[in-house]
């Protein structure tokens, strides 16, 4: 951990530390408010963000007024289902981190598996070592990183890159912060058959998920960051898309609404292409109608296999 403002030697520590000020001047309420402007909802998820926030600031008006301490574990936990923001918020965890001098650079590598692990002996740790270089002065996000751990195959060669990453994790904890990622009931297992892991989880966020309110206001903000908007009846249509998608099997909250407003957007470029004369205006070219959703199979189809209601 560096600190905000070392003192220097022989000199007094300065009496005070304006907690708010620092917050402030750090740019750390800036990324927190990018943060509500890019995700809808997560309300307990961006409370959390900001007590992290709170954390770091203290330690370092601690430093700063010459009190002695070690420095705060950061490796934290996500967990909860697809599309509920986890990726987005670790990068922004990693901008917090950074501009608050807990990290040098601020990047976020974010890998699977299949990025660590090899399939052959001898395989293993040069991958995960080559992960961890290009992680170190920033964050690693390790997405579902229960797949690391497969005690039912005894060829399996996670357990040498979970060893690799236990130890970093503890011997280099103030030069990279790592973010397990997935499932909630699939990381208790992990934990569970994994404690070192547990033991240097200092942060455990859950992320809940969306509900039809957000989710079509969700929709709402990626037509409009692509210059699309609903026409009146499309919107109400994407109303009853939500509820009856969530409803089905394989939903993935936001990455779900994503790809089904890229469907729309086919169905729409279809029907323009149907026209009378093939002109259109730009108001046409960024206005979703109701055919365009009610094409859909979720309409259709109460039980789809996998992603096909579409």
């Amino acid at each position: 951990m560096r600190p905000a403002e070392p003192v220097q030697s022989g000199a007094a520590p300065p009496a005070t530390f304006d907690l708010h000020a620092e917050f402030a001047s750090s740019g750390v309420a800036e990324v927190i408010e990018t943060l509500d402007r890019e995700l809808v909802g997560l309300a307990p998820v961006k409370q959390r963000i900001r007590e992290i926030g709170a954390l770091l600031v203290v330690e370092r008006a601690r430093k700063a007024l010459g009190l002695a301490s070690a420095p705060p574990t950061l490796h934290m936990s996500f967990t909860g289902n697809p599309g509920t923001g986890k990726t987005t918020v670790a990068m922004r965890m990693a901008e917090i981190l950074h501009r608050l001098g807990y990290v040098r650079k601020g990047h976020l590598v974010t890998v699977t598996r299949d990025d660590l692990v090899g399939q052959y002996i001898g395989h293993t740790a040069p991958k995960t070592r080559e992960v961890l270089k290009q992680a170190m002065g920033g964050v690693l996000f390790i997405d579902e990183a229960y797949y690391l751990y497969r005690p039912e195959n005894e060829r399996d060669y996670g357990q040498e890159a979970i060893e690799i990453l236990l130890q970093v994790m503890e011997n280099n904890r103030d030069d990279l912060v790592v973010i397990l990622a997935g499932y909630a009931d699939r990381m208790d297992t992990f934990f569970a058959s994994n404690p070192g892991f547990r033991s240097r989880i200092a942060h455990h966020v859950d992320f809940p998920d969306y509900d039809d309110i957000e989710l079509v206001t969700i929709a709402d903000r990626l037509l409009a960051e692509q210059n699309y908007a609903f026409d009146e009846e499309a919107r109400a249509l994407m109303e009853r898309y939500v509820a009856l998608r969530r409803a089905q099997p394989h939903f993935a909250n936001a990455r779900s609404i994503r790809n089904g407003l890229d469907r729309a957007r086919l169905r729409q470029a279809v029907r323009l292409f149907g026209g009378a004369d093939g002109t259109v205006s730009a108001a046409e070219l960024g206005t979703i109608r109701a055919p365009d959703i009610a094409q859909s199979r979720v309409f259709t189809q109460s039980s789809p296999d996998g992603e096909a209601a579409r």
